[in-house]
């Protein structure tokens, strides 16, 4: 079976800058061999749409669902995505290596954790109450496997990245590698209170320490990020629906410290801390919204100075798999206001956060739309036009040691 691009005339030549050949046609050997780490980024963001809908105020009959659709549907997907993953792999073992020390598609294996992290908050939302107890005790186990395997990956990734990325070049991308690490504070928050307390409070008391390690990291890619704005001109105007990456650190960091903060006076024993009889657990419950309305603001400030970047640069925007950051690092925002509102238990932030859930689930629908779009004209998953364009040369100066 053979594909032709639509308005592909003219773009099967070699540009003058050495980019890669574009052909007018693939078949879809071809077509999957460039299937990519990014578009996982589309799981990231299914699995964000379902949890934020389990867990956002104002809620009627068919919302729970609804809910249970997305988190379906980002089931089918990852299956379907990892496949299409091994079938590359497959057809091109060498491409394995390659596509993790990539410096643009490399950044993004961490999503493929990230859209489990998700599946794992989802389960505890949408199957504990109709499944038997033994899927409590498996979702503890499988916390700490996922806890593992992402800091080792994250210390892995950043090691072999630190030799590569130039600061001129910063994006908020830089921040993939620790993403999996910060969903790991709301993802303890959903499942600590169905988990007995032998689990429930080394569970809190690891989700605090990872969710610490993350978010330094992350401040530290903040930092980095913010030179590269100040001292150079903004990112092309397709890859700006990247910058919203930025939004969901400081919004999943704030919805975890509160999250975890509303569970500690259930969790932490009398006098864990020798305080002298005060009440530990309430303290630390202060403290965690305290931190997590110190850090909530940071990121609507981030989503106002993305949201400015793109509306200017909107008329020469095309689809690429960035778009999804319309969706999963917004959501780290809403689910932040959606633990403010609770905290505060303030009907005009619910009515804010409901607004903000009903946002995100157009902007996954016309990001849905333009995806399937893209693949149907060859934009995207074809020779040439996907981030692993340059991975051929690229990986022969690895080799030559340039």
């Amino acid at each position: 079976m053979h594909f032709h691009r639509h308005g592909a005339e003219g773009d099967e030549a070699s540009t003058s800058d050495g980019e890669p050949e574009v052909p007018a046609a693939a078949n879809l050997k071809d077509r999957i061999a460039h299937f990519t780490w990014p578009w996982f980024a589309c799981t990231m963001s299914t699995g964000a749409i379902a949890v934020v809908l389990s867990q956002t105020p104002n809620r009627f009959p068919g919302l729970q669902t609804i809910g249970k659709v997305f988190f379906i549907l980002d089931l089918v997907l990852l299956v379907l995505f990892t496949a299409a993953m091994a079938v590359r792999f497959v057809l091109a073992p060498r491409r394995l290596l390659l596509s993790l020390q990539h410096p643009v598609e490399g950044l993004f294996f961490g999503a493929y954790f990230v859209s489990i992290a998700l599946l794992i908050n989802c389960t505890q939302a949408y199957g504990v109450s109709s499944v038997g107890p033994w899927l409590i005790e498996a979702l503890g186990i499988i916390f700490w496997l996922y806890c593992a395997v992402v800091l080792l990956v994250a210390v892995v990734q950043y090691y072999n990245l630190f030799q590569q990325l130039k600061v001129e070049e910063a994006m908020p991308a830089w921040i993939f590698p620790v993403y999996p690490l910060l969903v790991v504070g709301p993802m303890a928050g959903t499942l600590i209170p169905s988990q007995p307390q032998s689990s429930a409070y080394p569970m809190w008391v690891g989700a605090v320490m990872l969710q610490g390690l993350a978010w330094t990291v992350a401040l530290v890619m903040y930092t980095i990020y913010t030179q590269r704005l100040m001292t150079c001109k903004l990112p092309a105007p397709p890859t700006r629906p990247g910058m919203y990456v930025s939004v969901g650190p400081a919004g999943y960091t704030a919805a975890g410290l509160i999250s975890l903060g509303q569970r500690a006076p259930s969790v932490l024993p009398n006098n864990v801390f020798n305080t002298s009889g005060y009440p530990d657990g309430n303290i630390v419950k202060v403290l965690g919204i305290c931190a997590g309305l110190f850090i909530a603001l940071f990121a609507l400030f981030f989503f106002f100075i993305s949201t400015i970047t793109v509306v200017t640069g909107i008329k020469e925007m095309k689809f690429t798999l960035n778009w999804w950051a319309f969706v999963f690092p917004n959501a780290g925002l809403t689910l932040a206001a959606i633990q403010i509102g609770r905290a505060f238990q303030s009907p005009g932030i619910n009515g804010v956060c409901t607004a903000l859930t009903l946002l995100l689930v157009i902007m996954w629908l016309i990001t849905a739309v333009a995806h399937i779009r893209a693949v149907w004209r060859g934009n995207i998953l074809w020779p040439g036009m996907d981030e692993d364009k340059d991975m051929h040369a690229w990986g022969r100066m690895e080799k030559c040691g340039v």
